[in-house]
């Protein structure tokens, strides 16, 4: 029986650190918006109402969400800055990570850290350009929406795809280009942006054995527990 609870607590606050690792990144990611929008009101900055839709996805409370931009509008964060690195993880695998970092100098170390103890490399700036696309990526609710007459409406706002998650949910696809006007598009019409994010899409993949992921799974732990790391993309099949 003790064993069986300890296995159950360890999971509660495995679960909690990454929760709180979460809301981390996201008020980071506010205080960009804001820094970025020129305000704090999502009303008039679309930045941060993306940031905010992004916040709820994860189930951010509203009182976390508050405290952030109340921190961020007071100057009581730091000033970050978006930084994206690139690098070579073991077995060649190629890597974007983007840092949302107030201490540049402290986020590059880390991450030759992270790299050198796993067996990858950092790189140049640019030097993967050719290897990802960047897309824009919308999560909607399905409810209320005629399918044929939204699709021809969306490809004048850049859509390229539209996928049904199977969970209620429509996901369109854009080019980097056109997240702004999509994002438009949506709000002019009350539709309810569930999560949007800006992704870069491999166009080619690596593929791996087993005991080769595990090593590259060993990479993508340790960004995952730094705070300064935002996202990390990946071109593994």
């Amino acid at each position: 029986m003790g064993r069986v609870f300890e296995k159950r607590k360890h999971k509660m606050f495995a679960r909690y650190a990454k929760m709180s690792q979460a809301f981390t990144k996201i008020g980071k990611e506010i205080a960009i918006a804001i820094k970025a929008g020129g305000n704090s009101d999502p009303d008039s900055n679309s930045r941060l109402r993306v940031v905010i839709a992004n916040a709820k996805s994860v189930n951010m409370p509203k009182a976390n969400i508050d405290a952030a931009i109340a921190r961020a509008s007071s100057k009581q964060d730091k000033d970050f800055e978006e930084i994206a690195y690139e690098g070579k993880g073991p077995h060649g695998v190629a890597v974007v990570i983007e840092t949302a970092t107030d201490n540049p100098t402290r986020t590059i170390a880390n991450l030759r850290s992270h790299m050198n103890k796993t067996g990858g490399q950092m790189l140049n700036s640019g030097s993967l350009d050719f290897m990802f696309d960047r897309k824009g990526i919308f999560i909607i609710n399905q409810a209320g929406i005629n399918l044929e007459d939204f699709e021809l409406e969306m490809i004048d706002f850049g859509m390229e795809e539209l996928e049904d998650d199977g969970e209620g949910h429509y996901v369109i696809t854009v080019p980097f280009a056109d997240f702004g006007a999509m994002q438009k598009g949506l709000e002019d019409r009350k539709i309810e942006i569930i999560n949007a994010q800006l992704q870069r899409v491999p166009t080619t993949h690596v593929e791996l054995n087993e005991e080769q992921q595990e090593d590259f799974g060993k990479l993508l732990d340790r960004l995952d527990e730094d705070d300064d790391v935002v996202n990390v993309w990946h071109n593994l099949k």
